[in-house]
């Protein structure tokens, strides 16, 4: 496998006419680990996936997955990996077991009535196997969906916001299946908009507007922005807020329950900012920069630097 990644891409290129949507991308994935892929709608995080499962030719660049080159050897990754969709795209006047047995006879698998009734036993959908998958809900739907990526054994996952729309509990038991795969070594890419989901990565990589901003460890991209969070506690926080918006050491406020958190590059100066603005009766403590603080400085500075 070349330089033992299960995904190594360098500087990949795609234009749809005059827009080009994913520039200079580059992304590395080991065996086993689960890689958040985060950014806005639009960014191009689905362009790049279908780039690196040899859905879509780059214009530019290189990449192998599974050592296998993405330009020429496409039709050889596909039966390799498993990609689950944006917008769910299985029959739904088939059953859950009828579905699984049609994708057993694409990928024309060997003893395909034992691997669909293993795969219906692993990812608990033996009680729902005869249903029409069209009435299903959106969390048997995705359980679905994600048994029909893994009926061929793959070795890498794409999971293209495998959980939008889908409730708490579903998203938890999803979860829970992602990371029993990574230990048995299959390698997940996965795009969600969910801030705890991309704490459950190993890893996790930032796209905005076409670009890479930020890839590795939560903790390296958190310690990489070298904020500084401030906690106020108490009430009438809306009117404090707008009055810390206006400051420029101010990166950010957002108010939660009845706490207001302001974030800042300069410890010193934000302090001196909420000396100022904050009244005595309020509690103000430090607390740890988040995931969301990080993320939002760094959409807040690429708007900055698109309009400079």
């Amino acid at each position: 496998m070349v330089n033992n990644f299960s995904i190594d891409v360098k500087n990949l290129n795609k234009h749809f006419g005059d827009q080009h949507v994913v520039k200079d991308f580059s992304l590395q994935i080991d065996r086993g680990e689960i890689h958040g892929f985060l950014g806005p709608n639009g960014s191009g995080k689905t362009t790049s996936i279908r780039m690196m499962c040899g859905l879509l030719t780059p214009d530019s660049g290189s990449g192998h997955c599974l050592g296998m080159d993405i330009f020429t050897q496409r039709d050889q990754i596909k039966r390799r990996i498993g990609y689950m969709t944006q917008h769910f795209s299985l029959w739904g006047n088939l059953t859950i077991r009828e579905n699984l047995f049609f994708i057993s006879r694409l990928y024309s698998l060997e003893q395909p009535k034992a691997l669909v009734e293993r795969t219906l036993s692993e990812l608990g959908l033996l009680s729902r196997q005869h249903q029409l998958v069209k009435v299903l809900s959106g969390g048997w739907k995705q359980r679905m969906a994600l048994a029909a990526c893994l009926l061929h054994k793959p070795s890498v996952l794409f999971l293209d916001e495998p959980t939008a729309g889908v409730d708490p509990k579903a998203r938890r038991e999803f979860w829970q299946t992602l990371h029993r795969l990574s230990d048995e070594g299959i390698s997940i890419l996965v795009s969600t908009h969910y801030m705890d989901e991309a704490e459950r990565c190993h890893k996790i990589a930032y796209l905005s507007s076409g670009n890479l901003l930020a890839r590795g460890s939560i903790q390296s991209i958190i310690q990489a922005q070298n904020l500084t969070t401030l906690k106020i506690s108490g009430s009438g926080l809306t009117v404090l807020e707008n009055r810390l918006q206006r400051f420029d050491a101010i990166e950010q406020t957002v108010i939660f329950g009845s706490s207001l958190f302001a974030t800042g590059r300069d410890e010193e100066k934000l302090k001196a900012v909420l000396a100022q603005v904050i009244p005595a009766e309020y509690e103000i403590q430090r607390v740890k920069t988040t995931l969301e603080d990080a993320f939002a400085c760094l959409m807040k500075n690429d708007n900055e630097k698109s309009l400079s």
